[in-house]
């Protein structure tokens, strides 16, 4: 305990948002069960058009039970192959957004029912077609629809779904060989961004702790996303794609020839660069305009050909042999009202380009743990200038060396450098744009922006939390930047009239903190928080429902102690770090808690006479003494069960260092004065 630890990011099933949209069909009034009957209806059409209902439906998770309870699985699988292509499309359709609204149990379930056969058969049809295609493509005229691609999507973003969700639909994956054919969808990311982005998410889904994957991906699959990688279309979807990309990338260097590898995490770090780069608040703001500029154009459109149609109504054509304007059509100078996009095109290029900087931002958190490294990197890692800031930092409650730096090698810690300064990061850990917060607040599509904005602030806290962690003091800038680092963290928390209350935000801050007192500490740099800021923080921190935010806060006050220990004239701030640590190795209902506030408590008392002084007066000898018994029973009652083999590692040891401590209290007390 008394160390900050690396946090890795692990991806997560998607929400409700990532569902497919249906198309329009009967309320929810139209029973479960009739539209599972429809499906069998020899009617290609009523089919499509139950599929399209049941799609829609599914968007609600009450709705679910019902149809899970019909079987809906067993009922849409089979529809994924039928030979009408509308069909199968609205069928992948529904099941993905089953999938996505549905969670791990739902997936499960669509597992366990063999969704997969279907699934496998349709990806393979579709990418056989998808080269077929080039030559005729199977489109629909009125609609320039392109139905092969359009399939594929639909079931590459399911197989993303059960993938995400279940071990078994990944073993599948690996032993039906699907990966060549997501990678010839891939190959469309020039002419189809959207599945591109689909197979994008897919690949980091199924390359994530899959290792058995990994000798699929040859020379000539590595090239597929080098291509992609080196792209250099500039809209946030292409920003987007490539972030994916260099998350997978990322997840098979194991792969990469050891010649290039520093190249490539180069090329990975300048995508993320990149990313990152672009002020999502300005974006708002601009997209925003933009969006209002398409809007009164098209009512301006709307009201001229309202007009036009009024006066043709009205004026008698005199020259029957004059060009005749088709009615309805406005014919403006420069229109360029056929090429404007789709409806809410600014509002999805801001999703894509937040969505593109938390991901960019959870992959560098990853690049900077290991949870279990190799020989060969250990070998590295014992002969690097970062090795012992590393083993200073890198043991945690029990559970081994959980990090290693972000760098195998020299060369690999130079494209860091070169690419993502640790400033490009920190511009991410402040508040967002309050302008672009009033537009999001003021505007009810977009209002779904400001909990993505604020996700991206608490990924960077998170990142700069592993970069400090992992980075020489050298590297971030010096002593002087890391003071003004530690006034600029303060000021996220201070700067309100209230302290913060968001918990995913409390969490990343006070992470973000911890390991910056303790770089700080580490190097006698003098640190900047003031005695009633730091009680300010632990009184709001120590009140959270969140047992991380709890454990760093007791580690902030933890290392802050025992720096005030070494100074003067500090008993009485002594004094209020100890009573506080007392009252919550005491108090704490989490055994992890109280444990880390027993581990603070012997740092800030171990050493100096102002914690000699400050010891005595809140009687600390004593207290601990009379709570030794308590905490030995606590742990005794409370282990099992509840908590897990190396947190009772760890809860055993701080009871041995708890009876050591207290030996050591009692000897200061014999000491002649």
């Amino acid at each position: 305990m008394g160390k900050s630890r690396v946090r890795r990011f692990r991806r997560v099933p998607r929400n409700p948002e990532s569902s497919r949209d249906g198309l329009d069909g009967p309320g929810e009034e139209e029973p479960a069960a009739e539209l599972l009957d429809k499906l069998q209806h020899p009617s290609a059409e009523v089919r499509e058009f139950a599929c399209a209902s049941i799609s829609k439906l599914l968007q609600q998770k009450h709705v679910i039970p019902a149809f899970l309870q019909r079987d809906v699985v067993r009922c849409l699988g089979p529809l994924l192959m039928d030979h009408s292509l509308a069909v199968r499309e609205t069928a992948a359709g529904a099941l993905r957004n089953l999938s996505a609204c549905g969670g791990f149990e739902v997936c499960d379930d669509m597992v366990t029912k063999d969704i997969m056969t279907p699934l496998v058969a349709l990806l393979k049809e579709c990418s056989t077609g998808l080269d077929a295609n080039q030559q005729s493509p199977k489109k629909c005229k009125e609609m320039n629809k392109n139905y092969v691609e359009d399939i594929a999507n639909e079931a590459v973003n399911l197989l993303w779904n059960v993938c995400e969700c279940n071990s078994t639909a990944v073993y599948i994956f690996n032993k039906e060989g699907c990966l060549e054919d997501v990678l010839r969808c891939m190959k469309k990311f020039a002419t189809n961004v959207d599945l591109a982005i689909s197979v994008a998410n897919c690949l980091q889904a199924v390359t994530e702790d899959n290792p058995d994957i990994l000798s699929s991906f040859n020379a000539s699959a590595r090239q597929v996303l080098e291509t992609v990688m080196l792209s250099a279309e500039s809209t946030m979807k292409h920003i987007l794609l490539r972030t994916l990309i260099a998350g997978t990338v990322w997840n098979i260097k194991d792969t990469i020839p050891a010649g290039s590898l520093g190249s490539t995490v180069n090329a990975i770090l300048k995508i993320f660069s990149d990313s990152l780069a672009i002020d999502a608040g300005e974006m708002i703001i601009r997209m925003n305009e933009a969006e209002k500029s398409r809007l009164k154009l098209a009512e301006e459109a709307e009201a001229e050909e309202n007009m036009s149609d009024v006066l043709g109504n009205c004026v008698v054509n005199e020259d029957d042999d004059m060009e005749e304007t088709p009615k309805g059509k406005v014919v403006r100078e420069n229109d360029i009202s056929d090429l404007l996009p789709s409806d809410k095109w600014e509002l999805k290029e801001v999703t894509d380009l937040l969505t593109a900087q938390q991901t960019a931002l959870e992959i560098i958190v990853n690049m900077c743990c290991s949870e279990d490294p190799s020989d060969d990197e250990w070998e590295e890692l014992s002969s690097s200038d970062e090795s012992d800031l590393f083993m200073e930092n890198s043991y945690n409650e029990g559970n081994g060396l959980l990090m290693s730096p972000l760098c195998l090698s020299d060369e690999v810690n130079s494209a860091f450098l070169n690419n993502l300064t640790p400033k490009k990061i920190l511009e991410k850990t402040a508040f967002p744009n309050s302008v672009a917060l009033d537009i999001c607040m003021h505007n009810p599509s977009w209002k779904p922006l400001i909990k993505k904005l604020n996700a991206v602030q608490c990924r960077a806290l998170t990142c700069l939390h592993s970069i400090l962690l992992v980075s020489d003091v050298d590297c971030l800038g010096g002593a002087s930047a890391l003071q003004s680092l530690a006034q600029h963290l303060s000021q996220l928390v201070f700067s309100k009239a209230e302290l913060p209350t968001d918990t995913e935000f409390l969490e990343s801050i006070t992470s973000a903190l911890r390991a910056l007192l303790q770089t700080m500490a580490s190097k006698n740099i003098s640190q900047c928080m003031t005695p009633e800021q730091l009680l300010a923080l632990c009184e709001a921190g120590i009140h959270s429902g969140n047992a991380s935010v709890r454990v760093n806060v007791v580690g902030i006050l933890g290392i802050s102690g025992s720096v005030l220990a070494k100074g003067q004239d500090t008993a009485e701030t002594l004094k209020m770090i100890g009573k506080s640590l007392l009252e919550v190795a005491m108090k704490e209902s989490s055994l992890v808690v109280a444990g880390e506030a027993l581990d603070a408590l012997f740092d800030v008392f171990a050493d100096g006479k102002e914690a000699e002084k400050a010891a005595e007066q809140i009687k600390l000898l004593p207290v601990l003494k009379e709570f030794q018994h308590v905490f030995k029973m606590r742990i005794r009652k409370e282990g099992k069960g509840q908590y897990s083999t190396d947190q009772l590692c760890v809860l055993d040891n701080v009871k041995m260092n708890l009876r050591r401590f207290i030996a050591y209290q009692e000897t200061l007390g014999k000491t002649p004065t």
